[in-house]
């Protein structure tokens, strides 16, 4: 997206331009105004010097939300009620409050999101030592904002004064907002969530699916938004804008939503159309108000429903509908729908959506609606590209200035909002136009790994502050903690890359080789520690360590590399195995070794050996499976032999899959062993499990759904799966294919199922105190028809938009990469139409564009046969046209080449 702006892109510097010109310009509907005049360059900073230092890590359990004091120790609320302090000098965290709430349902498999939700400091904390905190106590169902007093460290429970609380329906599950924050002239601002649950009622024939939830049947309240967000006289679905007097009450600032008392409204509202603001913040000089809203879960657009689900980050510059549960993103209008007959009516109108629901309390005709700030679904967005894909949990941080005295960051980020993501982990630099409108954002903190950040505050040092929750729902994560975020303006850690154990496992006397890839981003020279379990560590000058294991073990392999100023980066661990070695699996093919022909056998022979024990044939399991091919070259064809827990579960650590899921314990999805264990006996769970991956999935384990992952490929989803189900592989049952065998590939495959596998994977048993290995082998076989969409090297064509190949200049080549030519006899081209001008020569050839001739036609033939070999080698081939005459004009658009075997 271009835009005249104030702020241009040029290389890896942005451009400033000011100038006595005014230049309008719409973006989003909106007028920006930009002077242009003179030229200054602003280098974009080295995201390599963001560094996180840890304060506290592992002793936090469903922390929601912090509070940096002026003195820089942190306030952490946990949602079962505790209240906890990090002191900043002791560097000791403890308990200063138990507050009895409400944070567990009394319902199998419904979870409640309730409890301790909120805090903040009072902006005169150095002197009242006020703190508020949003909570739902036991026993009444509400939520309840209130005011307490810190006094020696700890916090008085009698000093409390109710400010505000309103009813909130318990027992269900989901959307408490719950963040607090104080905005300019010492204005209170409190999010809530619309109350509602977003799952199907059960036993009926028309629900929910991921949509506005806009059940108004009787009895049904809870899947009513229109009674909470929708309605104008209820507090829920907002964030609430109040000026705090000393006496625990509170007045209503002008400017508020229904400021003037109107009948059927309530003043405290500032924003209403809310699903679940979850975490605020409000832009201390602008007063701007900023919000992450967490969306609904359909995954496609519906005729009879409305759009699929976003996640917004939003902007109120004033007062404001914010749409939902009428409208999402960028005002996409739900419709009305019927849940007794499945039928809809129109769509909600932008300019005033009507609320005829017989839970709705407040006026008939809602506030007209203002469109998202940024909006994205699950899959890939047109309109925000760099915010990826995955599970969505939006999250909006504070707006950066520059401190006049010592600015701990860039002056670049000056005036940037900061938004980040719970599930996907990225933080982002939104810029923005000089009254507010977006304009672009950008990877910061880019080259951090956070664990599920869930709040994120400006400390009195002008230094970010992160809370993360840890990777895992609903528990105590050994990775949740307080991190703080420096930038290092001289010396920077060196860069740690990767670790590579070149055998991670071996027969007694075991020896390690280890290598780390790292490198110190100023140049100097690096140390490296290396921690070998058990408390045993080696130092090197080397990044590569040899060391010889003599007691049968599993050993957790890491290293930390220091520079000359002793700043150090951690590796990460990779386990490694004493006394016992991982089995080899070998696939044997005859006959080519690039690809499968169409109702020709493919035959095969699987070795297994397990070095110091005996193989157990009933521990063998073999498959294949027809998936979607990547490019020619791209495609790793032949053999990937690796241990399957290197591969597989490497693949989910970097997906968003660990935040829901862990491997044995409790989170909001079910445990990965549970999953393996169900589908044990299931002969096609691979691919079953890999389609609701891909496409989504509900019910199956409970209410919350898992979001779909439609830009993951499917080869990759496959090995994620294939490494769950070697979680309880001992226990399958699952019919194998014989050791040796044939593979009788069927007439027709799909262009994108155009990979074969062959896959033979070998659990061993063990050794004494040693958990089973398994190792997986796959052999991938291309089809023989090759689609250009699949060729990336060519010479003398265009790709037009149907992904044809067509000839611009009189003489062109394409280049298929790497293939086998055993039993290859013919190139066949497919063309998209008849007749070809035949002016025009093909030759085949190998290796090069000028190399040997394997075979030569004129175009008036389009199979081409072609000279055997028999080196078992792969080769790139080439296949060059070449015009007779140079008058010729280039007529050739190819859809497809294939080889043809004898």
């Amino acid at each position: 997206m271009k835009t005249s702006s104030s702020i241009l892109l040029s290389g890896i510097a942005f451009t400033i331009f000011l100038s006595t010109t005014l230049i309008n310009n719409t973006f989003n509907g909106k007028t920006l105004i930009h002077q242009k005049q003179k030229e200054i360059k602003i280098d974009t900073p080295d995201q390599d010097r963001f560094v996180k230092v840890n304060l506290v890590q592992g002793q936090f359990t469903e922390p929601t939300e912090m509070a940096v004091l002026p003195n820089l120790d942190i306030l952490v609320a946990q949602r079962r009620g505790e209240l906890m302090l990090y002191k900043n000098q002791t560097k000791k965290l403890s308990q200063v409050a138990k507050l009895d709430v409400y944070f567990k349902t009394g319902l199998s498999d419904v979870n409640a999101e309730e409890g301790l939700l909120g805090l903040t400091i009072d902006p005169k904390y150095a002197s009242n030592q006020y703190v508020y905190l949003f909570y739902s106590p036991i026993g009444k169902s509400v939520n309840r904002l209130s005011r307490f007093k810190m006094v020696n460290d700890m916090l008085s429970m009698t000093s409390e004064k109710v400010i505000l609380e309103f009813y909130s329906q318990r027992e269900i599950c989901c959307h408490t907002g719950g963040s607090l924050a104080f905005g300019p002239e010492g204005l209170l601002y409190i999010s809530t969530g619309d109350n509602s649950t977003p799952f199907d009622v059960p036993k009926q024939q028309f629900v929910n699916k991921g949509y506005a939830p806009l059940d108004n049947r009787p009895g049904l309240q809870q899947y009513d938004s229109r009674r909470s967000a929708g309605n104008t006289n209820d507090l829920r679905g907002k964030i609430l804008r109040i000026k705090l007097n000393e006496d625990g009450t509170y007045s209503i600032p002008k400017g508020n939503l229904f400021a003037n008392g109107e009948a059927k409204t309530r003043p405290e509202i500032f924003v209403m159309g809310n699903r679940n603001p979850y975490r605020i913040s409000v832009d201390q000089k602008t007063g701007f108000l900023y919000w992450g809203e967490v969306g609904p879960d359909a995954t496609n657009d519906d005729e009879l429903r409305g759009p699929k689900g976003y996640d917004e980050v939003n902007q109120a510059r004033k007062a404001g509908n914010f749409g939902w549960p009428y409208f999402i993103g960028n005002n996409y209008p739900y419709k009305a729908y019927d849940f007794t007959n499945g039928t809809n009516g129109p769509a909600f109108d932008a300019e005033g959506a009507t609320n005829n629901s017989p839970n709705n309390t407040g006026l008939a005709t809602v506030p007209a609606a203002q469109a998202a700030f940024i909006w994205y679904p699950y899959g890939e967005s047109k309109e925000f590209p760099q915010v990826g894909s995955g599970g969505r949990t939006a999250m909006a941080g504070p707006v950066l200035y520059n401190k006049p005295e010592a600015s701990p960051y860039p002056a670049y980020y000056n005036g940037k909002l900061i938004i980040y993501e719970w599930v996907r982990g990225w933080v982002k630099a939104v810029t923005m136009a000089p009254n507010g409108d977006y304009l672009s954002m950008e990877p910061i903190m880019a080259n951090l790994d956070f664990a599920a950040p869930i709040d994120m505050e400006l400390g009195p040092d002008g230094k970010i502050y992160v809370l993360e929750y840890g990777k895992g729902w609903f528990s105590k994560n050994p990775d949740a903690g307080i991190v703080r975020i420096d930038y290092l303006k001289g010396n920077r850690p060196p860069l740690v890359s990767s670790l590579i154990i070149e055998k991670p496992s071996g027969l007694l006397p075991y020896k390690l080789i280890a290598k780390v890839k790292a490198k110190d981003a100023d140049g100097g020279p690096l140390t490296y520690v290396w921690n070998l379990g058990n408390g045993l560590k080696k130092t090197t000058n080397i990044p590569e360590l040899q060391h010889t294991f003599t007691k049968a073990g599993e050993y957790p392999i890491s290293v930390q590399v220091f520079d000359k100023e002793k700043a150090s980066a951690k590796s990460k661990v990779i386990s490694v195995f004493a006394g016992n070695e991982h089995p080899k699996v070998d696939i044997l093919l005859t006959g080519n070794k690039s690809f499968y022909f169409p109702g020709k056998p493919v035959n095969y022979q699987v070795i297994v050996a397990d070095k110091g024990a005996v193989v157990n044939k009933e521990r063998i399991y073999i498959s294949n499976s027809y998936t979607e091919g990547t490019d020619l070259a791209g495609t790793q064809l032949g053999h990937q032999q690796a241990a399957q827990t290197l591969i597989g579960k490497s693949l989910m650590a970097k997906s968003d899959c660990s935040t829901c899921h862990k491997i044995s314990g409790v989170s909001i999805g079910p445990a990965f062993d549970k999953i393996s264990a169900k589908y044990q006996k299931e002969p096609k769970a691979v691919d079953y499990l890999a389609s609701k991956v891909i496409k989504g999935s509900s019910g199956v384990w409970g209410e919350v759904p898992m979001p779909a992952h439609t830009a993951m490929k499917e080869t990759e989803v496959k090995q994620i799966v294939e490494w769950v189900m070697s979680l309880s592989a001992k226990e399958t049952n699952i019919m194998s294919l014989p050791t040796i065998g044939k593979i009788t590939p069927p007439e027709t495959i799909s262009k994108n199922k155009s990979v074969l596998t062959i896959k033979a994977s070998y659990t061993d048993m063990g050794a004494r105190g040693l958990k089973s290995l398994t190792t997986t082998n796959i052999y991938n076989l291309k089809s023989n028809v090759i689609h250009l969409s699949d060729i990336k090297d060519f010479y003398g064509f265009n790709r037009d938009e149907n992904e044809l190949f067509n000839l611009t200049q009189n003489n062109g080549w394409i280049k298929l990469s790497l293939i086998d030519l055993t039993g290859i006899s013919a190139i066949n081209l497919v063309v998209s139409s008849q007749p070809i001008d035949a002016g025009y020569d093909v030759e085949i050839r190998l290796d090069q564009q000028d190399g040997m001739i394997l075979g030569k036609s004129n175009l008036s033939k389009l199979n081409i046969p072609i000279e055997g070999i028999t080196d078992n080698k792969f080769h790139d081939v080439y296949i060059v046209f070449k015009a007779i005459k140079n008058t010729n004009k280039a007529t050739i658009s190819l859809k497809a080449v294939s080889v043809e075997s004898k």
